[in-house]
């Protein structure tokens, strides 16, 4: 069937200036762009709003989402159409079946659980087709997670690999991306990635290197160790020849704003020396994660059923609280960065202590009758550590000092549950809306080329991110004078403004701002 959206402006994706135009799609790609004519079955006149290439988000967390709502109707009605799964080393394959249960729990404060999901898949070549015969509203690219490559190689225990778990762990990662996966990504403070050293990470990225995809890395420190972390990060770029993208780039803490120019230099000097680098960031100053990341790294070793069994402990609490008082070197403290009063309970697991949702560890040590940090390790414990959070962390000028940035381009990192970081709804639109309209941080076009070009480029998505006859018909229609995200931290679960249509793979999934009920038009993509 052929289509054609008429009376728009065509903003390509490479940054060149938007100009008037139509386009015709036919089937599943972009049949022409510029000045159409012929017939069509199907002819929609947007009335002057904006055609693009669909969104990428580099940074999703609908990994399990994706068989609860296949449609992912947050992404799809904020104009994203494609995605990539498997972030921060901690994702869903491959999962080898004695580690089925431990491994529910610890994914549980990201990507949620679900009881009636065949967990037997084992491989990532049997996830992504279980999510090729579910469907999706969107499509998708898998990261090999880290935390997943050590688990099969290594288990879940603190400590530094041995040569020959070593070399078990590069077998499983070659593995992995040889079924289709677009990069390879680790959590630097996530268990049992945290317990890497750089000699394992170098080695492992050589792996990643000779497959030419990228290391996607929630760095160690975003905080008080910064610099180092990223000398560390840096360091595994030259030492192994991958490209580096940072995971949600930002620095944590008001006490920490004077690092920024110095941040900014480390980016400097690596693009001098060659070093291919780039990252991914959401326009917000608060930032969302599992709950379990304030409890200090040795807390974790072994798994959540060992970090039970140290929360159920009144010793070990006041070990765990002294740590978190007094702070140890090199370990992001989300506590003395944000704050108990600046840390919101996000979702939980249990009706128990749905109450909780939405209010600080402050509040809900009031509502508990307990000191703070009591009560958070009591939730951690009746939750099974399957708690999320918000945390506010940074200022606005850095912000939009990362959204200028050449390195840079836009995602959401939204976990799917309870009362979730807006983000999850509106990253993309708060961008064109608040970032481009009203603050004129950047051009429409420059952050149209950040959502769609420039994501695609660095993760290798040949056949999409531009408006280009033959690539797929991935597109959005918005409207530049209405787009806004409207979610906020209190009611996050709004759609934004100004989305009028949206395509995937030519599938009409949202019409005039409404999401077209059933349309499963994604497609898994492989590397």
């Amino acid at each position: 069937m052929k289509t054609l959206l008429k009376n728009g402006i065509l903003v390509d994706g490479t940054g060149k200036a938007g100009v008037a135009g139509s386009l015709a799609i036919e089937d599943d790609h972009i049949l022409e762009v510029g000045n159409v004519k012929g017939d069509f079955a199907v002819t929609l006149d947007v009335g002057g709003a904006v055609i693009c290439p669909g969104f990428i988000d580099t940074h999703s967390h609908s990994d399990l989402q994706v068989f609860k709502t296949p449609q992912l109707e947050p992404k799809l009605m904020q104009g994203i159409t494609s995605e990539i799964l498997g972030q921060d080393g901690i994702a869903m394959a491959p999962l080898p079946e004695k580690y089925i249960s431990p491994w529910r729990k610890n994914l549980a404060g990201l990507d949620g659980d679900m009881e009636d999901l065949d967990w037997t898949f084992k491989t990532t070549a049997n996830y992504l087709d279980m999510i090729e015969k579910n469907g999706s509203g969107t499509n998708l690219c898998y990261l090999i997670p880290h935390g997943n490559v050590r688990m099969e190689g290594r288990g879940l225990d603190s400590g530094i690999a041995s040569p020959a778990e070593l070399d078990a762990m590069k077998a499983v990662l070659d593995r992995e991306i040889s079924s289709g996966g677009f990069g390879f990504s680790t959590g630097l403070i996530y268990t049992p990635c945290a317990y890497a050293d750089t000699r394992e990470m170098t080695e492992l990225c050589r792996v990643a290197a000779k497959h030419n995809v990228p290391f996607v890395i929630h760095q160690r420190s975003e905080a008080d160790s910064i610099l180092e972390s990223m000398d560390e990060v840096i360091s595994i770029g030259r030492d192994s020849g991958v490209w580096v993208h940072f995971s949600h780039f930002k620095i944590c803490g008001k006490d920490n704003a004077h690092l920024f120019d110095a941040v900014l230099g480390k980016l400097d000097q690596a693009a001098k020396e060659g070093i291919r680098v780039s990252f991914d960031q959401y326009p917000y100053v608060a930032g969302s994660t599992m709950l379990g990341v304030i409890l200090p790294p040795w807390v974790h070793a072994g798994g959540t059923d060992k970090l039970l069994e140290r929360l159920s402990s009144p010793e070990i609490r006041k070990r765990i609280t002294a740590d978190i008082r007094n702070g140890i070197k090199g370990w992001d403290n989300f506590v003395a960065f944000a704050g108990l009063d600046l840390i919101f309970v996000t979702d939980v697991k249990t009706a128990a202590n749905t109450d909780v949702i939405g209010k600080s560890l402050t509040q809900l040590g009031e509502m508990r009758g307990k000191e703070p940090l009591e009560a958070t390790y009591d939730l951690l414990y009746q939750e099974s550590n399957a708690v999320g959070m918000v945390d506010f962390y940074g200022l606005e000028e850095h912000v939009k000092g990362f959204l200028n940035r050449p390195e840079m381009n836009v995602c959401t990192d939204g976990l799917l549950g309870g009362k979730p970081h807006p983000r999850v709804f509106g990253a993309f639109p708060r961008v064109l809306g608040k970032y481009v309209r009203e603050e004129n941080t950047l051009s429409l076009e420059e952050a149209v080329r950040k959502m769609t070009s420039r994501p695609a480029s660095v993760f290798g998505l040949k056949n999409r991110g531009y408006l280009k006859a033959g690539l797929a018909a991935d597109l959005v229609v918005f409207d530049p004078a209405t787009i806004i995200d409207k979610g906020t931290y209190t009611d996050p679960r709004q759609y934004p403004d100004g989305i009028k249509h949206v395509f995937v793979n030519g599938q009409l999934a949202v019409k005039d701002g409404q999401l077209q009920k059933g349309v499963l038009a994604g497609q898994v993509l492989r590397k």
